[in-house]
């Protein structure tokens, strides 16, 4: 696979990409292209779209319609990994951490959950979406999460679909050795990463979540992790014992 391409500007477009098609950009990346990294009418650009691989491309044009013609593909799009990230909402700038960290990390969809406990019930989706599109553009990333409706937690499809392996992180876990935990997974097969509010898991959705076949319960070790600290902890783990850290 081609080596990301960090020196040359990249723009996400929600548009078709193909060989010398002219795409119109919008106003936030023009005000990003022009004003912030001061390009001009025929410096190269990437553009992706999420769905059809990375491209490059000219800008033309002046004011507010510019262009970008687009050349040849500079790199072709990956299948999606099968990980999701479920996730009880937090306050507005730990939730952008924790989104940006999850899209860096290869979820392949996003999804917050409503718990007992959790604290943040409303959730600008928006502001999601936003955030994922930044972290893709800044961090090479072709792949763009689903962002999926806040939903109450008996609700979640993932929590009662029996072909998804569920791993959910517990602090009162009795398995001390993650890595052993996971390694008893098979590659390959469906992930889905559950992560609780700051109070814990109330008592019947921990025996709901140990009721469900496929679970894996796993400690995240001897200290007290904050909910964004501890989701980029468990997908790490996960890239790395299951995911593409280990190759394919």
């Amino acid at each position: 696979m081609p080596r990301v391409d960090f020196r040359t500007p990249r723009i996400y477009v929600d548009e078709p990409l193909a060989w010398a098609r002219e795409v119109t950009l919008g106003r936030g990346p023009v005000n990003h292209l022009i004003n912030v990294l001061r390009c001009k009418a025929g410096d190269t650009i990437l553009l992706f779209n999420g769905r059809g691989g990375e491209w490059r491309a000219v800008l033309a044009g002046t004011g507010k319609r510019v262009k970008a013609v687009v050349g040849e593909q500079a790199r072709v799009q990956p299948q999606p990994r099968d990980l999701h990230f479920l996730f009880a909402p937090l306050k507005h700038a730990r939730l952008d951490y924790l989104v940006q960290k999850a899209v860096e990390m290869g979820a392949s969809r996003l999804a917050p959950v409503i718990t007992r406990h959790t604290q943040v019930a409303r959730v600008n989706l928006e502001r999601m979406r936003a955030n994922v599109i930044e972290a893709a553009q800044q961090c090479g990333v072709l792949v763009i999460p689903e962002v999926a409706e806040p939903a109450a937690f008996a609700r979640v499809p993932d929590l009662t679909d029996a072909a998804r392996t569920l791993v959910f992180c517990d602090e009162e876990a009795e398995v001390k050795d993650p890595v052993a935990a996971l390694r008893q997974v098979r590659r390959g097969t469906p992930l889905t990463v559950l992560i609780g509010p700051e109070g814990g898991f109330a008592e019947e959705e921990r025996a709901l979540l140990l009721k469900r076949p496929n679970t894996l319960r796993l400690s995240l070790g001897p200290r007290i992790l904050r909910a964004d600290t501890a989701a980029v902890a468990a997908l790490a783990l996960v890239q790395a014992v299951l995911g593409d850290w280990g190759g394919d």
